[in-house]
């Protein structure tokens, strides 16, 4: 392992914020994880102080140095395990997530096109439930290999274990920083089923005169949509969508529908509905606003951008305005997406 004291973490934060941490641990192997940890329990020393697990850093909010130990797997590399008309591929937690979908539209192996240019590693993306256009990660996710941080221990754990939801799930709760996952396998196809359930993609195919896409062809369109709505992270800061859509109950939903007949909805069941936080936001009035070096991006109100502070006060106290209208004019409290550390 790599470790390096009082570390700027400018570089590891899609946002920029320049903040630094008290160490930064990369972690190159399970097998060295296991022995770190264990030589520090023999010693009846904590292996790690307040430890933050991130991925690229594309989904964070850093509001201050991190007086801790951040870790972060630079554990590459993958296998595959064909079984008839499926393949097993099992990846290093630090590949790049977008790499990994380009890898398997080359190979045939079908069924994450798409997740195509989401931000981020794999092993980030098996803790988030990664979605868009219609797909998630645990639609295909079968297995996360993780090392318990407390013990050294390797866990082998499947999918319907890690209570997958919409942005959610253990390692987002009742796990959170205590394993480090190490690899993820994914179950994919090599018979290819086009998911062109999301309104946007289909015409976006339709438009290009596309009757029976390719799967190079699907990811070309998702990343044709990706690119029209949200900014380059290399250019201007964010961290993509910064709240969740919210999921409200149908009383409230049949209340909003009365006030605005065009309002989009997702019907989750007869129960409850989805709404488009971006919608809200927008409704609200936000699109586009700036306040200080933090402003809400014009093509995507959902995303809320860092004008070039080093400092997240300013996004901080915009996600707060927005937060508090959206309460005040739709009785729903948005909640972010966006870790806030």
């Amino acid at each position: 392992m790599r470790t390096y004291d009082n570390y700027s973490l400018l570089k590891h934060n899609t946002f920029g914020i320049d903040v630094t941490c008290q160490r930064y641990i990369e972690v190159s192997s399970a097998a060295t994880l296991q022995r770190y940890i264990r030589q520090h329990i023999a010693q009846q020393t904590p292996p790690f102080n307040q430890p933050l697990i991130i991925g690229r850093g594309s989904n964070l909010l850093f509001t201050a140095n991190y007086q801790g130990n951040i870790l972060h797997s630079a554990i590459r590399g993958h296998q595959v395990n064909q079984i008839g008309d499926y393949v097993m591929l099992r990846c290093g937690s630090g590949e790049v997530w977008d790499d990994v979908v380009q890898l398997c539209i080359d190979n045939g192996w079908h069924g994450i096109e798409n997740l195509s240019l989401i931000p981020g590693e794999i092993g980030a993306a098996a803790v988030q439930n990664i979605g868009a256009y219609g797909a998630e990660i645990k639609d295909v996710l079968f297995e996360v290999e993780a090392v318990d941080l407390t013990t050294g221990e390797m866990m082998h754990i499947p999918a319907e274990q890690c209570d997958y939801g919409y942005r959610h799930s253990r390692f987002k709760t009742e796990w959170k920083q205590r394993f480090l996952i190490t690899h993820v396998t994914l179950r994919l196809s090599t018979i290819f089923k086009p998911n062109l359930a999301y309104q946007a993609l289909g015409q976006m195919l339709q438009e290009r005169n596309i009757v029976k896409p390719t799967p190079q062809q699907v990811r070309e369109c998702v990343i044709a949509l990706r690119q029209s709505k949200l900014p380059d992270p290399a250019t201007v800061g964010n961290a993509g969508s910064f709240f969740k859509n919210p999921v409200i109950d149908a009383d409230l939903y049949q209340q909003l529908k009365r006030r605005y007949p065009d309002m989009p909805a997702h019907t989750i069941d007869e129960k409850y509905y989805k709404l488009p936080a971006a919608w809200l936001i927008e409704q609200a009035g936000w699109r586009g606003v700036t306040m200080g070096d933090a402003a809400v991006w014009q093509q995507q109100p959902l995303v809320l951008v860092n004008l070039g502070t080093t400092q997240a006060d300013d996004i901080l106290q915009l996600a707060q305005a927005i937060t508090d209208d959206v309460k005040q004019q739709f009785n729903i409290l948005l909640q972010p997406e966006v870790n806030i550390i």
